[in-house]
């Protein structure tokens, strides 16, 4: 059963109520990411992921770890371009504690001295996926791909605009985007509907909610291709975007399904023609969908001296694709590959915590399992390669980073 909700100051509280579980999850859904940040302060969503587990005016940092280990909770955060999450999977009857306790982090101290000491700990998270494979490559590609769109910008941020930052810049952010009015509190699993609601009340209905709009500028990819050099790479890597359907688009399932049929990690055409042969150590093709702009993103591993080819073999295999389309066969078999997924994945409160949130923060709507499972079965082929015309993959910016200074 689905359950909504608003406090008076604008806090959506939504909920999937399943009897039948034994467990609950929650988080709270805050619309805002790399895209609503300006260049000033790129990296301050991320930042402030990491400062709202450094206290608040009623618990410490060490109340907030040792609170959470007392609930048994299995708890975390992460921001992404367009979200930032912090969410607790509980026992049931540790729920309102797990909202209480989540609720209060969101009102942080953001402390000067705990500014100035995890300022240190990103500059380092910084320098360290800058070393470690693939060096920086999906920043970098898109970067390049989206131009000055706001998604093109890291979520981390860089060591310059990070570096740069002041606590009084990231109290300004927060005060403008945690509005309780860009906030959805999202439960699922074994949830009192009714007690999740006072417990919201209690613990965010003195939040002051402000005007937090999101500007959702349409993005124009840019084509092209760069080549990184990065002499301590022992291995080649090549990424790929290709524009594709946003969040708000119906042919977000069709695009899933060319995934999977093309670039799953067993069984796809990638899979046969680079990773099977030992071609390639790594391949695949995946979809990534954001409010007004949508991406299908190549990922390649592989020998140095064999990128050039598998890039080559990646392209034959894109044009056949969108020449001829997928066969009945292969979407049969990717329809049965993303229904276990998402039967499988729905019998865990935590997995239906995201996608009933995700739902309703982009699009704005509940999504049963039966709906997302009738969708994919209503596809046919056509469907898959009208897809393909509108967003052939053909039509990219790549980027390959490793030990060579140019590919071929």
């Amino acid at each position: 059963m689905f359950r909504e909700a608003r406090l008076s100051n604008g806090l959506e509280i939504v909920a999937e109520c399943n009897d039948d579980v034994h467990s609950s999850a929650v988080g709270f859904f805050v619309r805002t990411g790399a895209r609503d940040e300006t260049d000033e302060v790129a990296g301050v969503s991320h930042f402030l992921e990491h400062m709202m587990f450094k206290g608040t005016p009623t618990r410490s940092a060490a109340d907030v770890n040792r609170e959470f280990d007392e609930l048994g909770a299995h708890y975390n955060a992460f921001t992404s371009e367009e979200n930032t999450v912090y969410y607790a999977a509980v026992l049931p009857e540790y729920l309102g504690r797990a909202v209480a306790l989540l609720g209060d982090i969101l009102r942080p101290s953001l402390r000067q001295a705990d500014f100035d000491t995890e300022k240190q700990v990103i500059l380092e998270e910084i320098k360290m996926y800058e070393d470690q494979p693939p060096y920086g490559a999906y920043e970098k590609v898109k970067a390049a791909y989206f131009g000055k769109h706001p998604l093109g910008r890291s979520v981390l941020g860089s060591l310059e605009s990070v570096g740069a930052l002041s606590a009084e810049q990231m109290r300004t952010y927060f005060d403008g985007r945690y509005s309780p009015g860009n906030i959805t509190l999202v439960a699922s699993g074994r949830i009192g509907f009714d007690a999740l609601v006072d417990t919201a009340q209690q613990a965010c209905g003195h939040w002051k909610a402000v005007p937090a709009a999101r500007t959702v500028a349409p993005a124009t990819p840019h084509p092209g291709f760069g080549c990184v050099e990065k002499p301590s790479a022992a291995q080649e890597y090549a990424l790929q975007l290709a524009a594709a359907p946003a969040a708000g688009d119906a042919d977000r399932y069709a695009a899933k399904l060319l995934t999977v049929i093309l670039g799953d990690d067993s069984g796809s055409r990638l899979y046969w023609e680079l990773t099977d042969p030992g071609r390639a150590e790594h391949v695949s093709l995946s979809h990534y969908d954001y409010m007004g702009a949508g991406l299908f993103m190549t990922y390649l591993a592989c020998d140095p001296q064999a990128a050039a080819d598998n890039l080559a073999r990646i392209e034959k295999i894109y044009r056949e694709i969108e020449a001829d389309g997928p066969t009945d066969d292969e979407l049969e078999k990717a329809k049965r590959k993303v229904n276990s997924r998402v039967v499988l994945g729905s019998e865990k409160p935590r997995s239906r915590l995201f996608s009933v949130g995700m739902n309703w923060v982009q699009r704005g709507e509940y999504r049963t399992v039966k709906e997302d499972l009738d969708a994919v079965a209503r596809l046919s082929c056509a469907d898959l390669v009208d897809v393909l015309k509108r967003y052939p993959l053909t039509r990219n910016c790549t980027l390959a980073v490793g030990p060579l200074p140019r590919l071929g």
